[in-house]
């Protein structure tokens, strides 16, 4: 959960967007086909090359950033960043076999917004709207915070089309800090506006500092800038955290039926909710890694790529 969250009991509760060393490996590849009607472009995050490229969704175009080979993962962002979230990990990712793709959520990056106020649950239609275009059957699905709970409804809204889920930031809270949420964030979120001088994109500039603690280049948190304004300049700023808080997760995470990772760091704000998630389902794989927050994909790319690649090779 990322934004302009004042109050430090909710910093603790959310996070942004609502395991150890690893061999390098790769998993058997579903489809890797890559045959998207829509123009491409090549764009470089790391020392890993990505296409751009468009799909036709449910609610207008979705763009997404495509490895092009290797066995495919999709990527789910968290609010109210995009898919540039995962800039940091493509390369590990690719080095370990795999074909990261991510996507940017409906509102936000360069995707359509929807033309209502989306549920969780209406998310997750973009996944096998790109797996289409790009001539893909199955993929192994990944989400963080926001994109864990999207993950979720893919996985039992569209089974036929997952491999297996890795869900990173499960979100179990009491109906009482709910409430409190819905109103303190999306309070927040709904009146966030344009402020002379750029005020506002300076708040949410230091918000973002406080979150990482020194451990974010300045370059990389006027990225997150960047992207959190994209959903901003689409009107979809608040979109997001308020699916995500609204989302109750309890019974859809007891209707996943494929193989299931539960990644998460111990400085996570959804901790908590991540041994919970393993105390419903003592089934699904569990890997942890050491501190970070809710940056972990730029604090530790290589370990939560690696961390994926041994949950595949598990299942393989």
């Amino acid at each position: 959960m990322d934004g302009l969250m004042g109050r430090r009991g909710a910093m603790q509760i959310m996070g942004a967007g609502l395991g150890s060393g690893i061999l390098a490996s790769s998993v058997p590849a579903a489809s890797t086909t890559a045959s998207a009607s829509a123009k491409e472009q090549t764009a470089t995050s790391g020392d890993a090359k990505m296409r751009r490229g468009y799909a036709d969704g449910p609610y207008g175009q979705i763009h997404y950033l495509d490895g092009v080979n290797g066995t495919p993962l999709i990527l789910l962002h968290q609010a109210v960043m995009t898919a540039n979230q995962f800039d940091r990990v493509f390369a590990p990712l690719a080095r370990h076999g795999f074909r990261p793709i991510a996507i940017d959520l409906p509102g936000f990056g360069l995707s359509d917004k929807p033309p209502f106020e989306p549920r969780v649950s209406d998310y997750a239609p973009v996944v096998p709207a790109v797996l289409d275009a790009l001539g893909i059957r199955r993929a192994i699905v990944a989400g963080h915070h926001t994109g864990a709970l999207v993950t979720n409804e893919v996985a039992i809204q569209f089974p036929e089309r997952v491999v297996a889920n890795v869900i990173c930031g499960p979100l179990f809270i009491p109906d009482e800090q709910r409430a409190a949420l819905i109103a303190d964030i999306g309070g927040r979120e709904r009146a966030f506006k344009a402020l002379p001088h750029a005020a506002h994109m300076n708040q949410l500039a230091q918000a973002r500092e406080r979150y990482a603690m020194g451990s974010i280049s300045a370059e990389r948190i006027s990225d997150y800038v960047v992207q959190a304004m994209l959903a901003f300049q689409r009107g979809a700023y608040w979109y997001g955290h308020n699916a995500g808080l609204t989302y109750r997760q309890e019974a859809p995470l007891m209707k996943i039926r494929q193989p299931t990772l539960l990644l998460t760091n111990t400085g996570d704000m959804l901790y908590a909710s991540a041994l919970k998630a393993r105390e419903m389902r003592p089934d699904f794989a569990f890997a942890e890694l050491q501190g970070g927050g809710i940056d972990i994909v730029d604090q530790q790319p290589e370990q939560w790529a690696g961390a994926i690649a041994e949950f595949a090779r598990s299942i393989a």
